[in-house]
């Protein structure tokens, strides 16, 4: 592991800044434009009746929500960090924290990823980037991340096209899905792969299910595009300029959950990527998904207060109540595979 310390920690703060500061959006949609449900006049359901718990890797939520992996390893992220996960824990839900690496290279840091102590209950995922496991790291490493935070599950993270257009970037990235498969057997937790924006596509997810993954984070494309944020990181102009080019790159979310539960419809799906409101996570979940995931809306939120990060997770369930209630679909099991999400295109359908 070659000695970074200052410039992962600098990197982070850089990352951060921009993503809030800066037009970073993808040049893609999310895709779930082009779906629309089938309007029930009459639902046979009741509002106040809708149910949204779900089960995700053994643990319960109250809501099919994720606070998507977004920070950590500076004084910002710390206040952060505590206020999404004090709103997690007030409203049931997964949070993910930002990749560990700085921390699990300097100790000191540690502090700036742990929120047990404002969520106890919460389903809390680790994270470290996939390509350390071909720079030296091993499943000590990655158990060192779990144990840092008490994570019930550790995200392995893929960020292939974001390392390439760093100038510090890891390039190695030959043998890794063995390297992944070691790690699923021997870590100790369910282990979760994620992309960071550009999309999992189905021949990529089954080679992940061989290798042992007990979920996976499709990422798709729509939301915060990274090559943006290195744009603007970039202090060599052609780096900057070869980083734009990268702006309508990846796989849109919706086509992403689509395909990946088509092809392994028992594998539990996080559907992340440019989610903007709860109508598109119900449009997630009816394509396939188990739990839906989000950060830039959050992290907004949480640099005003934990209030404002539980005003936006009501503002979303609500939404999807409503969706659900409009839709016919009293659950979530009702809703994931319903027929009545249908292409923009397509006729109505003559039942359902």
């Amino acid at each position: 592991m070659s000695d970074d310390h200052p410039t992962t920690q600098r990197r982070k703060a850089e990352h951060l800044r921009i993503t809030l500061d800066e037009d970073v959006a993808s040049g893609l949609t999310n895709g779930f434009a082009r779906y629309r449900f089938v309007h029930q006049a009459l639902p046979e359901c009741d509002l106040n009746a809708i149910d949204i718990h779900q089960t995700f890797l053994s643990k319960a939520l109250r809501l099919p929500l994720l606070v998507s992996s977004m920070t950590g390893g500076t004084d910002e992220a710390t206040a952060i960090n505590h206020r999404l996960a004090e709103a997690a824990q007030v409203a049931g839900i997964a949070l993910g924290v930002g990749s560990q690496r700085s921390a699990v290279e300097q100790p000191e840091l540690a502090a700036t990823f742990r929120v047990r102590d404002a969520a106890p209950d919460i389903l809390l995922f680790a994270n470290i980037g996939a390509v350390q496991l071909n720079h030296g790291y091993d499943v000590d490493h990655c158990r060192r991340a779990v144990e840092m935070i008490g994570a019930d599950a550790l995200m392995l993270h893929l960020n292939a096209l974001q390392e390439a257009l760093q100038p510090e970037g890891d390039h190695r990235w030959r043998g890794l899905l063995g390297q992944i498969e070691t790690v699923c057997r021997a870590v100790g937790v369910p282990v979760i792969v994620k992309e960071v924006g550009w999309g999992i596509a189905p021949n990529i997810a089954r080679h992940l299910a061989d290798a042992g993954v007990a979920a996976i984070d499709v990422a798709g494309a729509g939301g915060t595009s990274w090559s943006q944020v290195e744009m603007h990181r970039a202090r060599d102009p052609m780096a900057g300029r070869v980083a734009a080019h990268f702006i309508d790159w990846g796989i849109p979310t919706a086509e992403c959950v689509a395909g990946v539960a088509a092809v392994l419809p028992a594998m539990p799906l996080i559907a992340s990527g440019g989610l903007r409101n709860g109508v598109e996570v119900a449009k997630a979940i009816a394509l396939g998904a188990h739990v839906c995931g989000l950060a830039l809306p959050f992290l907004k939120a949480a640099t005003v207060s934990t209030e404002a990060v539980l005003e936006a997770i009501e503002e979303l369930t609500t939404t999807l109540r409503i969706a659900m209630f409009a839709t016919g679909t009293p659950d979530l099991a009702a809703l994931r595979g319903t027929p009545r999400l249908i292409r923009c295109d397509d006729p109505l359908p003559a039942e359902g």
